[in-house]
């Protein structure tokens, strides 16, 4: 193993195993500095959220993981967002056994594994990069897959094929790393391919105040930085009228979870804005 693998991590079980070496940099980085963030949480005796694959998945990896280790910031909201997601997803699921999720920008996202009902499909897409490693420690089968595409090509909606009953697009931890076309793009493709669905949009988003103002140190240390941001959900909405906002979540609701702090401080409009949001887009 890399002798700057974070050893506290290996060392918290001490158990061998496989080693397999993670090159990567840039925005693909970020989903390894998060896979790590919710195997750390896993790993401790009061987890906030339990994810037994990246546990696994960060046993293997023979990677860097200081730069995450050192970023509470960052790691703090993952735990949040996870929080908030996994019950969301979970819910939708549960409303809607045979729907099909599709989860754009997945990275070494696992939600899949803790909510799936033995009967939801579920389509993984990321840049052919990010699922090269995806596919090292993660199976796929006749209802979860993985796809090598761009979010804003859409030969993976073609590739998805039709699709019928309800639809739920995840985004999750993307929208900040691309521009307001990008994001119109993205959603009009959504759109576009599912006009005879029940659609309904979970992307996350951030403040332009946080894009230009906050850094990350993790992030910005594997070379991706933010670029875009949104002022509400309904300026989300709004890049393609078919969408109307519905509901618009801080994160502030995960940190409530894990610091009861925050359901005082949280109740603060600056501090609810400046924290990253989940909207929940609806097709009219």
């Amino acid at each position: 193993m890399s002798s700057r693998k974070n050893q506290r991590f290996r060392d918290y079980e001490n158990v061998p195993s496989t080693s397999h070496n993670i090159d990567i940099t840039g925005v693909p980085e970020t989903m390894i500095q998060t896979l790590y963030a919710r195997a750390k949480e896993s790993k401790k005796k009061k987890h906030y959220i339990y994810d037994e694959q990246a546990i696994s998945i960060v046993e293997k990896m023979d990677y860097d993981f200081s730069k995450a280790d050192k970023d509470m910031k960052m790691s703090s909201g993952v735990i949040a967002r996870t929080i908030m997601l996994d019950k969301m997803v979970g819910d939708y699921v549960s409303r809607h056994p045979e729907a099909t999720v599709i989860n754009i920008a997945c990275g070494m996202d696992t939600r899949v594994y803790r909510v799936d009902n033995g009967r939801l499909r579920w389509f993984n897409i990321d840049l052919p990069e990010t699922i090269g490693v995806r596919k090292r420690f993660l199976d796929e089968n006749d209802r979860i897959k993985m796809m090598a595409y761009s979010a804003m090509d859409e030969a993976w909606a073609y590739n998805i094929g039709d699709v019928t009953g309800d639809v739920l697009v995840v985004i999750e931890g993307l929208s900040m790393y691309l521009s307001e076309k990008d994001v119109k793009r993205i959603l009009n493709i959504i759109a576009e391919h599912y006009k005879e669905n029940d659609v309904t949009v979970y992307m996350e988003y951030m403040s332009p105040f946080v894009v230009k103002r906050i850094k990350e140190k993790s992030i910005a240390q594997s070379g991706a930085k933010f670029t875009w941001g949104a002022a509400s959900g309904k300026e989300i909405a709004a890049l393609c009228p078919v969408f109307k906002c519905t509901e618009d979540h801080s994160l502030v609701e995960g940190m409530e979870v894990m610091y009861p702090i925050y359901k005082i401080i949280g109740k603060i409009p600056a501090v609810r804005n400046i924290s990253n949001k989940i909207v929940v887009l609806k097709k009219k």
